[in-house]
């Protein structure tokens, strides 16, 4: 096994014995920031009463951005675009990126690079998991698939 496959391995270990031990999600998206390099970062569960996602727990969102970041309906924003078309969306740049993903507050975070990602758990939406880093960064396939088995992990138990 090479150093990079025995990292992802060993951060899947890592955050699926914080979810057996059922602590505070808080912890388990410190976890997953941690292993990304990332400052920023949002767990949301959707409500499947209101199609919206709702906020869970986040580490170094504005207070702000806070009211738009609280409830997020499906189709809106990058976690809303990823709940919607049910893969990741990601920007290399917030700051500069004109694809109309990012809601003009996701600039507010100061984060450049950013992904969010849907909670898919046997074909089922059950939310959201997003991070973001503060300086231009593309996430690589290889990352965004640890993402997504994450994401399924935070999804079965939330």
């Amino acid at each position: 096994m090479d150093n990079v496959a025995t990292s992802e391995a060993n951060a899947l270990t890592e955050i699926q014995s914080l979810i057996a031990a059922r602590v505070d999600w808080i912890d388990v998206l410190r976890s997953v920031k941690s292993y990304f390099q990332c400052v920023v970062g949002t767990i949301h569960r959707l409500d499947t009463s209101t199609q919206q996602l709702c906020l869970v727990c986040h580490r170094g969102i504005p207070d702000a951005i806070m009211p738009q970041v609280q409830r997020i309906p499906i189709g809106k924003g990058m976690a809303g675009l990823a709940a919607q078309r049910r893969e990741c969306v990601s920007i290399c740049n917030l700051q500069t990126d004109g694809s109309g993903a990012a809601k003009p507050a996701a600039r507010l975070t100061g984060m450049e690079g950013a992904i969010a990602v849907p909670m898919l758990v046997n074909g089922e939406l059950r939310g959201v998991l997003g991070v973001a880093k503060p300086t231009a960064y593309e996430f690589s396939e290889s990352e965004k698939s640890l993402l997504l088995h994450i994401a399924m992990l935070i999804g079965e138990h939330l």
